[in-house]
């Protein structure tokens, strides 16, 4: 079933930390990660816009791409921009450096909206994932004003608008190790990547039988 949500992925990062290489076309397992996240948004939207400032890069996907408004860079840029363009009242948004976001996750985040809440957000015991939430219409101009004023903390919005945060407990029944907030952005992350979705064998030990009898 597809939701009357959509689907946005911000793919406007410097990379600064990766020297410049775009980090949704990144392999981890040998896909790309801009593949991965797009599979899963499309099982489960109907509309999938991807904000970036360089939107030629992204013309073999099937989604709707458009640019920040706002020239100043930041997350929260991104955040504003789909917004703006989405069709729905609420939308679901992540970053385009997170391979191992799970569908089940994404699911019970967008089953968690309720009626009057502008704000479905993951907390864990170390912070919120602002990446992995829904926010609706309501918080477009919230967000406005403080782009306008300068302001580009996510969370500086929240205070204007109704918030609902997920417990870590409520994630980890579909997300047991959280991975789906595991972002890469500098190639130890790369590695740390490729070891989880490709472990090491594991080496079986033998009991020391030289002195058994």
């Amino acid at each position: 079933m597809k939701f009357p949500c959509t689907g946005v992925i911000l793919a406007g990062g410097q990379n600064k930390r990766f020297s410049g290489t775009n980090k949704a076309f990144i392999n981890v397992g040998g896909k790309r990660i801009l593949d991965r996240i797009y599979e899963i948004f499309d099982s489960l939207f109907d509309e999938i816009i991807l904000v970036t400032n360089d939107p030629l890069k992204y013309l073999e996907w099937d989604v709707y791409i458009v640019s920040d408004i706002f020239p100043s860079r930041s997350s929260l840029t991104g955040i504003h921009t789909g917004l703006f363009f989405t069709n729905n009242f609420y939308t679901f948004i992540t970053a385009c450096d997170i391979p191992f976001l799970k569908k089940e996750l994404v699911e019970t985040i967008i089953n968690s909206i309720e009626k009057g809440i502008d704000v479905v957000i993951p907390e864990t015991l170390n912070r919120i994932e602002p990446f992995c939430a829904v926010y609706s219409k309501r918080c477009l101009k919230p967000v406005e004003n403080n782009l306008m004023q300068k302001e580009f903390k996510i969370k500086r919005f929240f205070k204007e608008v109704r918030v609902k945060k997920l417990p870590e407990n409520v994630l980890r029944e579909k997300d047991p190790d959280l991975i789906s907030f595991f972002n890469i952005n500098n190639p130890d992350d790369l590695a740390r990547a490729e070891q989880i979705i490709s472990p090491a064998p594991c080496f079986l030990h033998y009991p020391d039988i030289s002195t058994a009898v």
